[in-house]
Formats: C-alpha cells, structure tokens, sequence
C-alpha cells in the first residue's frame, strides 16, 4: 500500500514509523515552517479539557513508553495553582487514576538545587519530555521524505482518494494522511471536509547552554522551564502556555525575550541566563481545542491535526494507522478516538 503523509512534524513521523512498521510504503511531504520545531516537548496529561481528553493523553503516554524511541522520563513539577486551587488540581487527578505525589519545600530543594523552591508542588513523576525535531527526523528513518515542496490539492476520482498534486507534479497513493498542521484547513476544505481551526500563535525561547541544572520539567506559575541534553534551557514565552488563548503577537521578539529571562531568573537566582533563539509557530488547535483523529471526505483519507502533537503523536499513529491499512482497531482504542472524528464540524 501506498501510503502519502503530508506533513513532517512529530504527528507525521510517528505516522510513518508506524506505517513502516506495518509493511507501507510511505512518502512523507513537508513544507516546513511546522509547529514541532517550536514545540516545549512536554509529554503529559496532566492537562487535559475533559475526561475523554484526559485518557488520550494518559494513554499518550503509555504509546510513548510502548514505541521505545529515546524520551528523557524527567517527571515533572507543578505548582501552577496554590491554595485551594492546588488541593483541587491535586483531587482532580487522584479521582481519575493520575499518580500524583505532593512534595514539600525540603524535598524540592534537594531535588532542585538551583530553583527558587516553593512552599509545595505536584510532582508527576510518569511524565517526560522530547527533543521534538530529533525524535521525529529519527522517526523518519525508513521513510522517502520531501521537504520544501508543498501540496496544492489532494486529488480523487469517483469518491476514492488518487494522490496529492504539487507544483513538481503528481504522486499518485493509495491512502492520503493530512498532518499538515494549520495548513490542514485549505487541503481538506475542497474535499468537503471542513475543518475550523483557532489562531494560536506561539514563541518559544530557547537559551545558551549552561551547566545541568534541572531534573524536572517545570510547570511554574506563569512560566514553563526544562533544561535539555546540552544544557539550553527551554521556555514558552507566555504565561500558562497551555492555556494561552491568545490570537497575535504584537510584542517584539527581543522584549518578549527579556520578559522570559526575567521571569526565569526568579524562578533560577544566579544562573547565567542568556537568550540564544526564539522559535515563532503558529500550533495546529482545531476549533474545540480537541484532536482531529480519523477518516473523512472521500475513501482513503485521514486526518491527523491536535495540539499539542507531542504528547499525542504515539498514541494517534497506534489508533490511525490500522485504520489506514484496512485492520480494526480494539474496542478499547475506538473508545478512546470515538469522539475526535473529524465529523463533529460538518454541520457548519
């Protein structure tokens, strides 16, 4: 089977890793300027907008532990909320299953050294974090990948899906997966499927490496951290990046820089922190802030579009690709898809 993935993001890769894996013939496509490079790399769940939401990205996790590709299991610290607001997050979580461990200012100072502690946090120790763009050029292995050439249209004849067409001509599959981000919208919408997306730009900063000084993803509040292999410290460059809802960006990149380095210093007192890059993207949040995962339009075509791709890219390539290759998904896992079909939006 001839399999065409448009879009090389971390959503696309696990996509065709998987597809690899069951014997496909994959071409990956991708244009660039995708949203994984500017990703945080977070794998979590615990943020989530409902229970449904909830357990896909706990199962997220698990797809992740399950593919074996190279995840820093950190865990994570997480004291967003305080007062009674912190014993509900904490409450919320326990009732649904979530291993949740409450630490002291003690504990954390032992085990975060160079962070300004505060009095309590949740520690998630089941959560990690990725280097997105690495894991998924890793991913990629096995693939042909095109970069740099976009898709105009998806093409069909008689209801069933022929290929894509580009400015460099026509590649002809037997199965089209759009995991083309925000550029989703336009490819799909002349196929009938329509899919409405919110304006979520974002910015991330990236800092110059310094000495290992984080074991944790941190979930501060007004600030996310974590610290990578070579010792950049990561930030979104706004506060509760998760649920930002906001629609431009309107400040300069070097102010939104300073802004960051300040609220990172008084998060890391007496650590050298220096800017070195700002990523801009815009992230692929269809219209309900849930997942688009599934079939839609004309026979063989899926979609595979959701922030954030991290957390979720295993577990949509576990549930998507045995429908892509014509096998049946468990009950468990049509459960666990059964509400993010794209058919939610086709009423208008």
């Amino acid at each position: 089977m001839k399999v065409v993935i448009i879009g090389g993001g971390i959503i696309g890769a696990a996509l065709a890793h998987r597809l690899i894996r069951d014997g496909a013939d994959v071409t990956v496509l991708d244009a660039g300027l995708g949203a994984t490079a500017a990703s945080f790399g977070w794998i979590n769940a615990s943020f989530f907008l409902d229970d449904d939401h909830f357990r896909l990205r706990a199962e997220g996790i698990a797809a992740w532990r399950r593919l074996g590709v190279e995840i820093a299991w950190s865990g994570c610290l997480c004291w967003e909320e305080s007062g009674d607001a912190f014993d509900a997050q904490a409450a919320a979580l326990r009732a649904l299953g979530y291993p949740v461990k409450e630490v002291d200012a003690d504990w954390i100072r032992r085990a975060e050294p160079h962070l300004r502690a505060p009095d309590r946090a949740l520690r998630f120790a089941q959560e990690g974090v990725a280097a997105p763009s690495a894991v998924a050029c890793d991913m990629l292995c096995g693939a042909k990948v095109v970069r740099g050439l976009a898709v105009t249209h998806i093409t069909e004849t008689s209801g069933r899906i022929t290929g894509v067409a580009t400015r460099a001509g026509h590649i002809a599959a037997d199965r089209v997966i759009v995991a083309a981000g925000t550029a989703s919208t336009g490819l799909l919408a002349p196929l009938g499927v329509h899919l409405p997306m919110l304006e979520r730009p974002g910015a991330m900063m990236r800092t110059r490496a310094l000495p290992s000084m984080l074991a944790h993803v941190m979930a501060a509040p007004g600030q996310e951290l974590r610290q990578d292999a070579q010792g950049h410290v990561w930030a979104p460059m706004a506060a509760q990046h998760q649920g930002d809802a906001r629609t431009s960006i309107d400040t300069p990149p070097d102010v939104l820089a300073q802004e960051t380095l300040a609220r990172l210093r008084a998060l890391l007192p007496g650590a050298a922190l220096e800017w070195e890059e700002v990523l801009f993207a815009h992230r692929p949040v269809p219209q309900d802030g849930r997942p688009v995962i599934g079939p839609c339009g004309p026979s063989g075509l899926f979609a595979a579009v959701m922030h954030s791709g991290v957390t979720l890219a295993a577990i949509t390539a576990e549930t998507l690709v045995p429908q892509v290759m014509n096998g049946a998904l468990s009950n468990t896992q049509a459960a666990l898809v059964a509400p993010y079909g794209a058919d939610r939006f086709q009423s208008g």
